[in-house]
């Protein structure tokens, strides 16, 4: 699994977060949901995007954008407008200053806003996620707070996917939310994917394209379990231990073993958290050969046992489904 793949994976068993607004002009929303992940497609109309302590962004119907937990939001149709709601840790909306939201009403499935649908001047949906995996936890802290993918500058799969969602947001028809939620998704890996081979890039994930580095990439993340050495993955990558060993710190920032070992260990922690697998299952299944030298490292990492970790990651998750 590589970690585009991880930062989705299992988020359904936690239920996505989706939602329509039908938005009368002025209007502006803080966003202070901390949700780890977001994507927000415009379909109709324009929205004016601020990053808390950064850039400001103008988005067009067909644009969108992915935000993360690294800082706080707001949009509006314009930058100046008013504050009428504020969206807080688990999607809870109230007013700037917390009390009852009154300006804005439930529009129908998976909608609201400060209007109807025949007056609106803009429509937009949002997904947000719940806790990511440790694997998908890597990308999310590689990226920026917001990456706006411009309509005109993304493949045509990603203005395809906005149009789909356009389509199927206004629509109340069985298995609507099961078909919002998978288009939610296919739309975050298609602006991910777009973003990741481009020119920022993180450095770890450039490297999956080098012809060295990135064979010796493939083997860690698809069989983590195998006792890879310099050596073996030299081997496998067909150049000597020294070109590895000195290709692989240049363009991932740290040696292969160092990399492998916090590879297997992210990938421990999601499996501890999304699945019933003993604490021996794990350790052997991320290739420890003992439980106490699993365990051993795993604290070292995380600060806690691995059975706590599971404890942590399962009360994290039953409180995300209900907050949803």
């Amino acid at each position: 699994m590589d970690a585009v793949a991880a930062l989705l994976s299992g988020q359904h068993g936690q239920g996505a977060f989706v939602l329509r607004s039908v938005l009368a002009d002025p209007w502006s929303i803080q966003l202070d949901d901390r949700s780890p992940l977001s994507v927000m497609a415009v379909i109709q109309g324009t929205t004016c995007l601020a990053v808390d302590g950064g850039a400001d962004y103008r988005l067009d119907a067909g644009d969108c954008a992915l935000l993360t937990s690294q800082s706080t939001f707001r949009i509006g149709d314009e930058l100046g407008s008013p504050v009428l709601a504020r969206i807080g840790p688990g999607q809870v909306c109230t007013k700037p200053d917390g009390s009852p939201l009154s300006d804005f009403r439930d529009l129908g499935v998976r909608s609201w806003g400060n209007t109807t649908d025949e007056q609106a001047r803009t429509v937009l949906l949002t997904g947000s996620y719940g806790t990511p995996g440790d694997v998908g936890a890597t990308l999310l802290t590689a990226l920026p707070p917001a990456i706006v993918a411009p309509a005109a500058a993304v493949p045509s799969t990603v203005r395809t996917l906005v149009d789909l969602l356009a389509a199927e947001s206004s629509r109340d028809a069985p298995g609507q939310g099961a078909v919002l939620d998978r288009l939610v998704d296919v739309l975050t890996v298609a602006v991910l994917r777009w973003y990741l081979t481009g020119p920022a890039a993180p450095r770890w994930f450039s490297a999956s394209g080098d012809p060295v580095v990135g064979v010796a990439l493939r083997c860690i993340h698809h069989e983590p379990a195998r006792p890879w050495t310099v050596a073996t993955l030299a081997a496998e990558a067909l150049v000597s231990r020294a070109v590895l060993a000195r290709r692989f710190h240049e363009l991932v920032g740290q040696p292969p073993m160092t990399y492998l070992a916090g590879w297997r260990l992210d990938v421990a922690a999601d499996l501890l958290a999304r699945s019933d697998l003993t604490v021996e299952a794990v350790a052997a299944q991320v290739g420890y050969a003992s439980p106490f030298s699993f365990s051993t490292a795993f604290v070292r990492r995380f600060g806690h046992r691995p059975t706590v970790h599971r404890r942590r990651a399962r009360a994290a998750r039953a409180e995300s489904v209900t907050a949803s």
